[in-house]
């Protein structure tokens, strides 16, 4: 297997700088070539010592200012090791570091750094190399370069105001791991756009202006198992768009313009495990809509418009384990929506319009073998606190321990209970 590639993200940068010394091989500095012709800066691998390279004069207002502005884009405080093709690096994991030793290195790192007058330079994107590919990481004020080395992997560009990329932009990177176009001001793609990088794995496309996606912009990346188009201007998709992602395994289609979704839309990503569709204008769901992917784990549908939840639409997924139903307009959820999810640990129902549930509602919730260890919360509901609560009631007493929000869920009537806790009612019962 090859060498993960190790990144260093410095709350004092907008680049990426390769850190060998956090415990992911590779990626030791000897010197930086400047490449004014195309915009390009070039750390040079050493595999003797860490020496860091001296550039031009770096005052300290300078460095004050460029931290203020790394800040105003996001990234203040951002401080940590990322290893691409690793799933995690934390305490206790193979080559991973607790957060004090992290720190205690990056302090040495940027005193070195200090007392080396390191200088990056502002118009030239930053290479960092390691032992599989280079990392290319472009922020304003830098220039985009007309071409990317070859051997790129891990390509950033970002908070640019471009409208449109050239077609021919990934030409030359048949490597490309992961592409990151967040924050820009993209309004299309061509459909040839992804065609040079059929490895791609990860593809961000955060907080930018896509109305349409060409049909098969995907269909070439087999690779493919994150992808994130939340905060555009979608309005419509089509199932042809997701043709041939069968290893998709994390689909971010948040905070975009989505009023109504097609049949069919999932059928063929199997591998999907977290489907996220909050902050759209969902009023309902078409009733396959989970009925493709074989093992979903996460399901993100809260701040829509959804007024029913209906049976059936869950259940294809037993092995649900998160479910964000909250920030609706939910009136009315039938008896065996909920059935058969035996493996669910969280549940948010909070900030709908129930006013009741019907019995047999919970009966596959909070069961010994699971326990929905991750709680729940169903609060800010216009909650009648009669007899038909008796399900709930006896319950919400079961599983009182791992309820959120006790304070705000509260009756709404009748007269006698207004305004008191909802826990307190299912307890008198």
């Amino acid at each position: 297997m090859p060498a993960p590639i190790c990144t260093k993200l410095d709350a004092l940068s907008v680049f990426r700088v390769p850190f060998g010394a956090l415990g992911c091989p590779g990626a030791l500095w000897s010197k930086i070539e400047l490449d004014t012709a195309s915009n390009l800066v070039w750390p040079a691998l050493g595999r003797k010592g860490r020496k860091f390279p001296r550039g031009d004069n770096l005052g300290k207002s300078e460095k004050v200012s460029r931290a203020r502005e790394h800040r105003s884009r996001g990234f203040a405080g951002q401080v940590g090791v990322r290893c691409p093709g690793l799933q995690h690096m934390g305490p206790g994991s193979p080559g991973g570091l607790d957060s004090r030793l992290s720190r205690t290195l990056l302090l040495l790192l940027l005193s070195t750094a200090s007392t080396q007058e390191v200088t990056p330079n502002r118009a030239a994107c930053m290479v960092s190399h390691a032992v599989n590919g280079s990392s290319v990481s472009c922020h304003p004020p830098a220039q985009i370069p007309r071409r990317f080395p070859a051997d790129t992997v891990y390509l950033v560009v970002e908070f640019f105001n471009l409208t449109r990329l050239p077609d021919d932009t990934l030409r030359g990177l048949a490597r490309l791991q992961e592409l990151h176009l967040s924050s820009n001001q993209l309004e299309s793609l061509s459909p040839k756009f992804l065609l040079p990088a059929p490895l791609l794995q990860v593809l961000d496309l955060t907080r930018n202006r896509l109305a349409r996606l060409p049909p098969g912009l995907f269909q070439p990346l087999a690779a493919l198992h994150t992808l994130v188009l939340k905060e555009n201007q979608l309005e419509a998709l089509e199932p042809s768009w997701l043709l041939g992602l069968k290893a998709l395994r994390h689909l971010d289609l948040s905070e975009n313009r989505l009023q109504t979704l097609p049949p069919g839309l999932l059928a063929n990503v199997t591998s999907l495990r977290i489907l996220d569709l909050s902050n759209n204008q969902l009023k309902a769901l078409p009733p396959d809509l989970l009925k493709g992917p074989l093992r979903l784990e996460r399901l993100h549908l809260e701040g829509n418009g959804l007024q029913v939840l209906d049976e059936g639409l869950l259940a294809p997924q037993p092995d649900l384990r998160y479910l964000f139903l909250n920030d609706n307009k939910l009136a009315t959820v039938a008896a065996g929506a909920l059935q058969g999810l035996w493996q669910l640990d969280f549940l948010d129902l909070s900030n709908n319009l129930l006013t009741g549930a019907p019995k047999g509602l919970w009966t596959s919730l909070g069961q010994p073998t699971r326990d929905m260890k991750d709680g729940f919360d169903i609060s800010g509901n216009p909650w009648i606190c009669d007899g038909n609560l008796e399900d709930l009631y006896g319950w919400l007493v079961a599983n009182k321990d791992k309820m959120f929000s006790r304070n705000a869920t509260r009756c709404a009537g009748p007269e006698a209970w207004k305004g008191r806790m909802l826990l307190v009612a299912a307890e008198s019962h």
